[in-house]
């Protein structure tokens, strides 16, 4: 047997290569130019000088891995919260939702994800529901770790009518961060773990969601995002039914 064949597959025989090639996730296609214009610059850079060329090669490395999309099991319950976001839980309070999304002046459970640059950006639906409102608001580019990064900030709010109500997800821009993408408009309706956006290099979502939510996660906790479940209502157990996304 040709020695860099591994297990047999329905195809036949998977290579090295094979393996390696189904281990990594594909690009998402908001970052294929970013991808192309680094390595255009490295190219360039090479050609100026060669350590310069290897320099800009783990940056182009790096933007690919940034732009990643890869599928993710989406546990398939109505009553779970799922994380919107790969990132650290960087808090979860009762707070007012930003007044422009319209979800009242009451307090509702918030639950916070951060991003860093190292993490995937592609953003997912936290709940199945249609889409009842998207309101942009520009703002500030401050530290997205920071409590008063949901008000000052620039952010994106989408309101999901779900089974349970409406709730409220907010893309939050950091300090990096200077492009917020939704790829949703207004009477969309998703499912759980359906992506609806992404933001561009390091930022944070917000989750807004009626107190009759209890968490399921706690602040330092690392979620991911399609399959963490940050949250749930009523009486439920974990899922052991996922879906491929």
């Amino acid at each position: 047997m040709w020695p860099f064949r591994t297990r047999a597959t329905k195809r036949g025989p998977m290579t090295i290569i094979d393996s390696i090639r189904h281990s990594m996730a594909p690009i998402h296609k908001e970052g294929h130019r970013f991808v192309a214009i680094f390595l255009v610059a490295t190219l360039i850079l090479g050609w100026i000088a060669q350590p310069l060329f290897w320099i800009g090669l783990i940056a182009t490395l790096w933007c690919a891995y940034f732009f990643r999309d890869p599928d993710r099991v989406v546990p398939q319950d109505d009553n779970l919260v799922i994380s919107p976001a790969d990132g650290r839980v960087s808090a979860i309070s009762e707070e007012i939702p930003p007044a422009e999304m319209g979800l009242g002046a009451e307090p509702m459970l918030r639950i916070c994800v951060f991003m860093n640059v190292f993490d995937c950006h592609v953003n997912r639906a936290p709940m199945a529901g249609r889409i009842t409102g998207i309101h942009y608001r520009p703002g500030k580019f401050l530290n997205a770790e920071l409590d008063k990064a949901s008000e000052d900030n620039e952010r994106n709010g989408l309101v999901i009518e779900t089974a349970h109500g409406s709730i409220g997800v907010v893309q939050i821009a950091g300090l990096v961060a200077r492009r917020i993408v939704c790829f949703s408009q207004n009477g969309d309706v998703l499912d759980a773990g359906e992506r609806f956006g992404l933001i561009r290099f390091g930022s944070r979502l917000d989750v807004y969601l009626p107190t009759t939510a209890t968490p399921r996660v706690a602040v330092g906790q690392m979620a991911t995002a399609g399959e963490t479940v940050l949250a749930g209502f009523g009486g439920f157990d974990l899922p052991t039914v996922g879906r491929k996304i």
